[in-house]
């Protein structure tokens, strides 16, 4: 029996959610321990069309649908880049960042930057609270200062996060 068969579906009316966790029928495979399982599959990603009022016409037409878009690349930039979806075609910065170390959404400030004295406990102690924040903002004009609770930056011009290897920031989708 292959991968797709053994994955678990609950039936909810007119939807199918997949419970992709792959480790609990496979512990010992690799698909986990390379961080790939949960790409696989996400709850709620499949959803079935019904035609009529048939059973068997829903189970024959299942459709994937996408909880929403993501950055590809990932860009980081001043205030004056626009903020939305960025693509290598659209050159956006992405304002839904979240971070995979921390796990904490990324704030950003536009006009501002990060004084030189900031550290880690400064962010720790004091996101996401802006009244506490600003003791350590400066303003500039065309800068963006972006922070989470373990890392920050301040950003002037159109940046891909790619090339700042300490960060571990993504993109956390956008609703359409």
């Amino acid at each position: 029996m292959g991968v797709s068969a053994k994955i678990v579906m609950l039936f909810e009316k007119s939807q199918i959610t997949v419970m992709g966790n792959l480790q609990f029928f496979y512990p010992h495979s690799s698909f986990h321990q390379r961080g790939f399982w949960p790409l696989l599959l996400k709850p709620n990603c499949i959803k079935l069309k019904s035609k009529s009022a048939s059973p068997t016409s829903e189970r024959n037409s299942v459709s994937i649908q996408a909880h929403g878009k993501s950055c590809c690349p990932v860009y980081l930039g001043g205030s004056s880049t626009p903020r939305g979806i960025g693509t290598n075609i659209s050159q956006r910065t992405c304002d839904q960042l979240r971070c995979t170390a921390c796990d904490f959404h990324v704030s950003h400030y536009n006009d501002y930057q990060w004084d030189k004295s900031c550290d880690y406990l400064f962010f720790r102690n004091n996101m996401p609270e802006l009244s506490k924040l600003r003791a350590k903002m400066i303003k500039k004009k065309g800068s963006r200062a972006y922070a989470c609770q373990c890392s920050w930056r301040s950003i002037d011009e159109l940046t891909d996060l790619r090339t700042d290897r300490q960060l571990r920031w993504v993109c956390g989708k956008h609703v359409e």
